[in-house]
């Protein structure tokens, strides 16, 4: 953990509740508490109905690969020791979806539509990072 090179998020204002859950191992977006829409990434507003009310809520973590590409070339010196990896589309159940790695499984094993669930990768003291794998 204390030698993780790769990229971080940047932390701001409109984000910070969501890594804060993502720490507790939580995957929680905004839902707006005027209409239900469940918003991803984080926003002071809602893109469905415009209220500036929403409460964050625990999402399953469960979902479905949208789409994905398998990376050969590290475009980044930090992930070359994980070439051949994947960086998916995942269309979450409960509607949102979000950018991520697929893990757990051969790259050549990952489909459309495959059945996914999402685990956090502590990779630093503040920031554990959502990733997928098969579901189980």
């Amino acid at each position: 953990m204390a030698n993780y090179a790769k990229p971080l998020p940047f932390i701001d204002e409109d984000n910070k509740q969501y890594w804060y859950y993502c720490r507790q191992h939580e995957l929680r977006m905004q839902k707006c508490a005027r209409c239900g829409h469940i918003r991803f990434p984080p926003s002071i507003i809602c893109p469905a109905c415009h209220s500036m009310d929403a409460e964050w809520t625990k999402l399953s973590g469960k979902g479905k690969v949208y789409s994905f590409v398998i990376f050969d070339r590290a475009y980044h010196e930090s992930y070359k020791d994980d070439i051949p990896y994947v960086v998916a589309i995942i269309q979450l159940d409960e509607g949102p979806r979000m950018e991520s790695n697929i893990t757990g499984c051969s790259v050549d094993d990952v489909k459309i539509d495959m059945p996914v669930e999402v685990y956090f990768d502590t990779v630093t003291e503040n920031i554990s990072l959502p990733k997928f794998r098969p579901a189980k």
